[in-house]
């Protein structure tokens, strides 16, 4: 059985590090059959309270159709009294020898709360008793953040250049654990093996634009990589309850998987203005928005449509659980690659 604590306040630094333990654990086994994921938003009894015994439940269930289970409790700070870790404290008492369970304490989610509580004594000694891997998250300060930025450059599939590590700490400043939603952004774009440089960091790090909803559209369509991850924190709430946010970032999968989908169905018909190009979509009204799918349609051609479509799809799982990153995060990344398939 194997134990990860994970402990942090930055949702994205906790995301990551659960991603990581999670994609470990599992490695080639059957996802759907071997992880049961709990957090606060869904397991809730029937008043609307987050029990820390669900967790304890779901950990010593016998796994089904396969060797292991993976448990992964989340927003565990929410137990912050006694009676409330009590069963964590148990449950790392005895464990179950055919489930590695992923701890993390984190913040809870509704209602908002300004501060984490602390990790009680009691939970830090059952999980060190038990041989669990401690993985504090948090960005550190000082003289070693410097070191812990560069460590997170260096470990991704992107080569930063000097001009580029200069550039991200000049970004950042003081705020670096936002190098990792950076860094996935960066990858996304450029691709893995790709060396990225301080012009890359300056395109993709983007700064607040426009509240247009179609200025992403047009952003994306001419490849402008900064100017539309510049519009998505006016069109997805970067703050707030993660319901509101996975609903709005949903909502903008749905707008940006039908445009592509449109785009798609014009491919190779062989339309020639705008107004068959609307019979087609079955669009009502003006027929402009039937005449920029139908260029975007052309620009862009059959295969780049169909990696599109393929990037839809996987920022829907992503959003659904795939990988454990905020929602705005998922759609960056999104956007910074569709954008970039207008470039080429």
């Amino acid at each position: 059985m194997v134990v990860r604590l994970i402990v942090g306040d930055d949702p994205v630094l906790v995301g990551e590090a659960v991603t990581n333990a999670v994609d470990e654990l599992v490695g080639e086994g059957d996802r759907g059959l071997m992880l049961e994921l709990l957090t606060e938003i869904d397991y809730r009894n029937d008043e609307g309270l987050w029990e820390s015994a669900k967790v304890l439940d779901a950990a010593r269930t016998p796994p089904f159709l396969t060797d292991r289970r993976v448990v992964v409790g989340r927003h565990l700070s929410r137990f912050s009294r006694k009676d409330d870790y009590g069963p964590i404290v148990d449950l790392l008492g005895e464990p179950l020898d055919t489930t590695d369970l992923v701890l993390v304490w984190e913040r809870g989610v509704e209602p908002k709360v300004d501060r984490m509580p602390a990790l009680p004594k009691a939970v830090k000694e059952a999980a060190e008793l038990a041989g669990a891997e401690v993985v504090q998250t948090t960005a550190p300060k000082g003289r070693a953040a410097g070191d812990w930025l560069r460590d997170q450059l260096g470990s991704s599939t992107v080569t930063f250049d000097r001009s580029a590590i200069s550039a991200v700490e000049d970004l950042l400043g003081e705020d670096r654990s936002r190098v990792v939603g950076l860094i996935r952004t960066i990858e996304g774009a450029l691709g893995e093996g790709a060396t990225a440089t301080a012009d890359d960091v300056a395109t993709f790090g983007g700064e607040k634009g426009s509240t247009v909803p179609w200025a992403l559209d047009d952003a994306v369509d001419k490849g402008d990589v900064a100017g539309a991850l510049a519009i998505l924190p006016r069109l997805i709430p970067y703050s707030g309850t993660p319901t509101d946010r996975n609903g709005a970032a949903f909502r903008l999968l749905a707008v940006l998987h039908k445009r592509y989908s449109n785009m798609l169905r014009l491919d190779g018909a062989g339309v020639r203005d705008e107004k068959e190009a609307a019979s087609i979509l079955g669009m009502k009204g003006s027929t402009f928005p039937a005449k920029k799918a139908m260029q975007q349609s052309r620009k862009l051609g059959t295969e780049k449509l169909s990696r599109a479509i393929d990037l839809l799809a996987e920022a829907d799982l992503d959003l659904r659980g795939a990988k454990d990153w905020p929602p705005e995060l998922v759609i960056e990344v999104l956007t910074a690659r569709l954008a970039n398939l207008s470039r080429r």
